[in-house]
């Protein structure tokens, strides 16, 4: 069934990139697009694929995920409605960087990426409501993946704390004198990141710092941690 642009305003959020367009300029947007459905658990855009066009989420959720060197996936984004797909490839004409696939049943707008171009370069506040967007997701795949390097930092880090304990000393104090950045060169971190870790656990109580020093409060918890770096 066709979407008249009453109908696909109706459907657009506020937050979307094309909530900008009057409804004249949506009626040109649909006679670009063709209309699709999808069902729950379609991939509707595949990491690796070539970049012939880009999607409009118009109902429904989609999952964005992509899929590391070492096979390991890495969730960026829920898309809800009014979401733009794919348009970085269609933007510089590489290969899909991440996969989109559907929760749940919903429709898409689905665009060829030559009209896609035409319809932007004709249009300059959409083109800069997708730069802001494209820097909106880009923030949250940047925390996306501090946050998946921070999990991983943990369990390294707390093997190298077990190995360097004196347990003879009172609450475990570090053998030796090491500091945060030596700690780091070690073990493969970076000090940020080893900072970052020291002070989530510091404040959980797991370890103190003083003086440069690393005292052990909760090693339990500790080798627990370190489990997950065998």
């Amino acid at each position: 069934m066709a979407l008249t642009s009453a109908e696909l305003a109706d459907l657009l959020p506020p937050h979307s990139v094309f909530s900008c367009c009057s409804e004249s300029e949506l009626a040109r947007l649909l006679s670009l697009s063709t209309l699709q459905s999808m069902k729950s658990g379609e991939t509707i855009l595949e990491q690796g694929e070539e970049g012939d066009a880009m999607l409009i989420l118009l109902e429904g959720v989609a999952r964005v995920s992509m899929v590391t060197s070492n096979g390991r996936e890495i969730i960026l984004d829920y898309a809800e409605p009014g979401a733009v797909l794919g348009e970085i490839a269609v933007l510089d004409g590489e290969p899909r960087t991440a996969s989109a696939t559907a929760l749940w049943k919903g429709r898409v707008l689905r665009i060829k990426q030559r009209a896609f171009l035409e319809f932007v370069e004709g249009h300059p506040k959409v083109a800069m409501a997708l730069l802001r967007d494209m820097a909106r997701r880009l923030r949250e795949s940047d925390a996306t993946i501090e946050t998946d390097r921070a999990f991983a930092t943990g369990p390294r880090l707390a093997r190298f704390l077990k190995r360097l304990t004196d347990s003879k000393a009172n609450g475990h104090k570090l053998a030796g004198d090491l500091s945060q950045s030596e700690l780091g060169n070690f073990v493969g971190i970076s000090r940020e990141n080893i900072n970052r870790q020291l002070s989530v656990w510091a404040g959980a109580g797991v370890i103190e710092l003083a003086q440069g020093r690393i005292r052990i409060l909760n090693g339990d918890y500790l080798a627990q941690i370190a489990e997950a770096a065998e």
